[in-house]
């Protein structure tokens, strides 16, 4: 039991100290030709409105001033350029900072010195472009360089690529039906008619096979053209007249024919008795 807790144990130890050490998610790295190292996060999906980023380096020389700044990189053997933020010795625009142990006499106060083993952190505000240049086209990157003490050194180059987070899609657009065309009735009144419904099977022919007869609309009475709008109810009311009578006529017959059968064999049953009786 012993061994297994101390197995347990040591596994634990060890996950957490990898978790400590690892590079943090979308974290990225460059290594100078002097053996920096240079990391900034985060520097994949950032945010296209600008984002904050942490930038840390290791094993820089501590007699060579730097700019640690977000730049257009133009390739291994040239200088990153244009930066955002341009030459910002004070580090005002967060855009830039000026690291040295050992800068200009005006440089004293405003370069930010190097920690032990030539290290530093700082923080960056990183936007799309970098003055008319566009970084969700060109390659831009998070870059150490030489300060302006040593323009010519390309030793102190160090640069960490930044993509951006894609570009949200437009909102769809809604487009309006086309209103039906008015057709002008009696009185020149302009009425909307619905377009009329296309048949199932051939022209003019519904599935079945047989031509539907054409639909005709019936006139009331005292009247010599077929119903509008406006004699819509009293076409209604005649048709519920109608239907009554019908029904009428069927309680009638109902009653009228039992009666008729129960008198025919009251007949039949009398003729009976009278064979019987003779």
């Amino acid at each position: 039991m012993r061994a297994l807790r101390r197995a347990v144990l040591t596994a634990t130890l060890i996950t957490v100290g990898i978790g400590i050490v690892s590079t943090p998610a979308h974290a990225g790295t460059g290594r100078g030709t002097a053996g920096q190292t240079l990391t900034a996060t985060p520097t994949s999906g950032v945010a296209r409105a600008g984002a904050t980023v942490t930038v840390t380096g290791s094993g820089y020389d501590v007699t060579k001033g730097i700019y640690v700044a977000f730049c257009v990189d133009n390739g291994v053997g040239v200088a990153p350029s244009p930066c955002g933020g341009g030459v910002d010795t004070t580090g005002s625009t967060g855009a830039s900072h000026w690291i040295s142990s050992d800068p200009p006499s005006y440089g004293e106060g405003l370069a930010v010195p190097y920690g032990p083993g030539g290290s530093f952190r700082v923080t960056l505000t990183v936007n799309p472009r970098i003055g008319d240049v566009d970084c969700t086209v060109r390659r831009c990157v998070v870059a150490s360089r030489a300060d302006h003490t040593r323009t010519a050194d390309r030793s102190q180059d160090v640069r960490v690529p930044v993509t951006f987070a894609a570009a949200a899609a437009p909102a769809p657009t809604r487009t309006q039906a086309a209103a039906a065309p008015a057709t002008t009735g009696a009185g020149g009144a302009a009425r909307n008619t619905p377009p009329a419904a296309a048949p199932t099977g051939a022209a003019g022919t519904p599935t079945g096979g047989a031509p539907a007869p054409a639909a005709t609309a019936v006139a009331p009475a005292g009247t010599g053209g077929p119903v509008g709008p406006a004699d819509a109810g009293d076409q209604a009311q005649v048709t519920r007249v109608s239907a009554a009578s019908d029904t009428g006529r069927w309680w009638l017959v109902a009653l009228v024919v039992p009666l008729l059968g129960m008198a025919l064999l009251a007949g039949l049953r009398r003729r009976r008795r009278r064979r019987t009786a003779s």
